[in-house]
């Protein structure tokens, strides 16, 4: 855990919001299935590894106003604040490892985009999958983002797990259905293309 926090934290001191390779302007799909979802603007809503992303940005612009943060990264939540300004107290933040959050909510509505599949480690996934399962209300839905099985093998020097829509099911199936799938191609600040596959999930 402390090797992975170490990792985050070189990164985001290191590098700036717009030159990491995952950044989004605008995050078109991620916001696009928010607002399908037909929560409420009061929907307690958590975005897991969205440290240094500008979703939260584009979501208190929308009204919503039940806002989690969560990141590994001190440094990386700490840009966002000063991103944010005022609008920061709007946000719950959370520095935490993902896997050792100690929820203490239920959420509506959970997100990750390139969090996910930096777990490489079978019971790491499990881990995460209970944890989402116990975290997540009844009625709840959950937008993962991952690289797909056309995608790179690593991400920030780090090696990841890429996904299958059918392996994307079968990790979640046991707590969750899955109810959409998109791949899109992500073009990184440098030009290069990363293939990522959205998945949409209801609880059971």
């Amino acid at each position: 855990m402390e090797a992975r926090k170490n990792h985050w934290e070189k990164v985001y001191h290191t590098k700036s919001s717009h030159e990491v390779s995952w950044y989004q302007s605008h995050p078109i799909i991620s916001l696009q299935w928010i607002q399908e979802s037909g929560l409420s603007k009061e929907a307690a809503i958590i975005d897991i590894g969205g440290g240094d992303s500008l979703l939260v940005d584009h979501l208190i612009q929308l009204g919503y106003n039940n806002l989690t943060v969560l990141d590994i990264s001190e440094t990386a939540i700490q840009k966002s604040k000063a991103r944010l300004g005022d609008r920061e107290k709007k946000i719950n933040w959370i520095v935490s490892d993902v896997l050792e959050l100690e929820p203490d909510k239920k959420y509506d509505l959970w997100h990750d985009r390139a969090a996910f599949h930096f777990l490489t480690e079978p019971t790491d996934i499990k881990k995460y999958v209970q944890l989402a399962h116990q975290s997540i209300a009844e009625n709840g839905c959950m937008i993962i983002a991952t690289f797909s099985d056309e995608g790179p093998m690593k991400c920030s020097g780090l090696d990841i797990q890429r996904y299958s829509e059918k392996s994307m099911e079968n990790v979640w199936d046991s707590h969750f259905k899955l109810t959409d799938t998109l791949q899109k191609d992500h073009i990184t600040p440098s030009g290069g293309k990363q293939n990522f596959l959205f998945s949409r999930f209801a609880k059971r």
